[in-house]
């Protein structure tokens, strides 16, 4: 299995016997726009990363237990969103012919994030980075089911992207209020937290993020600014590409 940096990179989560956890992007079941199994193997992918955004929130409510009431109850209320996309995209992938563990699985977010020792780095790094280039995703896939008239699909992202901008809202909210209250200490660790993010999705993606089409209305209804959204679309254009 390929090693990654320890300083950028914690433990992976565990997965039992039915899965092959591989590390980097280059070396999944990456297939061709056209192939019979590509929606199959993005089902699965999919599904996986659903499970790391249940325990990565899981791990900030056990890893932060002072954390405000409201914060918390939050993030757990996203654990309970995130069980309800797992389901969902299990259920489409066994209902078009697939079997959990068929095709291997990453963990690099989970990986990324618990390495991060600030809850407000985290929220940063995971609803507002993570979460957001999620927006633009499933925006871009529900688009693209609406006119392939793929009425399982559409219905399965209209349903999550309604979910994913809570996530950010509340984010962003939350990380503008933990820096008001710890002053510079706290955009300090926000800031060297997201460079070290930034660095290990260039290791797990070989140098070239894959982005979508940035969604500025939804981003807006999440609490990004004109100005962040406008960065967003910056950085993706300068090192992104097209999937």
């Amino acid at each position: 299995m390929t090693s990654l940096p320890s300083h950028l990179f914690a433990d992976s989560p565990a997965r039992d016997a039915r899965f092959e956890v591989r590390e980097l992007w280059q070396d999944m079941v990456n297939l061709p726009p056209d192939h019979p199994e590509k929606t199959l193997e993005f089902l699965h992918r999919q599904m996986n990363e659903e499970v790391n955004s249940i325990e990565m929130c899981a791990r900030n409510l056990s890893d932060f237990p002072d954390a405000p009431w409201e914060l918390r109850l939050a993030m757990a209320r996203q654990c309970y969103d995130e069980a309800r996309h797992v389901d969902a995209f299990r259920t489409l992938y066994e209902k078009r012919g697939g079997a959990v563990g068929r095709y291997p699985v990453l963990n690099f977010q989970y990986r990324i994030l618990t390495a991060i020792d600030s809850l407000p780095a985290r929220l940063s790094v995971q609803n507002r980075s993570f979460e957001a280039a999620g927006i633009d995703a499933i925006q871009e896939g529900l688009e693209s089911s609406v006119r392939s008239n793929d009425t399982e699909f559409a219905t399965l992202f209209d349903a999550q992207l309604a979910d994913e901008v809570q996530h950010v809202r509340y984010a962003n909210i939350w990380v503008h209020r933990l820096i008001e209250e710890g002053g510079p200490r706290v955009l300090f660790e926000l800031v060297r937290s997201v460079a070290q993010a930034n660095e290990a999705l260039q290791v797990v993606s070989g140098g070239t993020i894959v982005t979508f089409p940035i969604a500025s209305e939804l981003r807006k209804e999440a609490g990004f600014t004109d100005q962040e959204i406008e960065t967003a679309r910056e950085l993706a254009a300068k090192f992104g590409k097209s999937p």
